[in-house]
């Protein structure tokens, strides 16, 4: 019998498949043990629930997939971050490749209650541990089969 791959969810049904993306809510304390983030916050609420992740460098992809109360990978680290993100309701950033933000960047997100976090990790790795770990994620595969055809 052959052996799958570490992580691999696919099921002949997939229904199965859909509900196995789906996960539950996640505390941001636990998100960031998984990704070995580090604060930027003076103020972060870790106990904050995220329901979904998405990674993007496009803001314009963040504006038009990600839903409410999602975390956000990425790793431009600009006020525009926020901006869109104030727009899209995330409820938290995290920066990859331990990028961090300027000065202005990180009290505009105080302002916005946005917690910003930097991770040592690529955002390849950090989508894999997060999914992984079973956060779902912010689009579903039945929506991108539709949007194809």
């Amino acid at each position: 019998m052959e052996k799958e791959p570490r992580g691999h969810r696919s099921s002949k049904d997939p229904q199965e498949n859909l509900d196995a993306q789906r996960g539950e809510k996640m505390k941001l304390k636990e998100i960031v043990d998984i990704i070995g983030g580090r604060v930027l916050s003076n103020h972060a609420d870790l106990n904050l629930e995220i329901a979904f992740c998405g990674a993007s460098d496009l803001m314009s992809d963040v504006l038009a997939y990600v839903k409410p109360n999602s975390l956000l990978l990425t790793g431009l680290v600009n006020p525009q971050v926020l901006r869109t993100s104030e727009m899209a309701e995330i409820a938290a950033i995290i920066f990859v490749r331990g990028k961090t933000p300027g000065e202005d960047a990180i009290a505009l997100a105080e302002e916005l209650n946005i917690p910003l976090i930097a991770s040592p990790y690529g955002m390849y790795e950090m989508c894999g541990r997060l999914y992984e770990a079973g956060l779902p994620p912010v689009m579903e595969v039945d929506k991108i089969l539709r949007i194809a055809d």
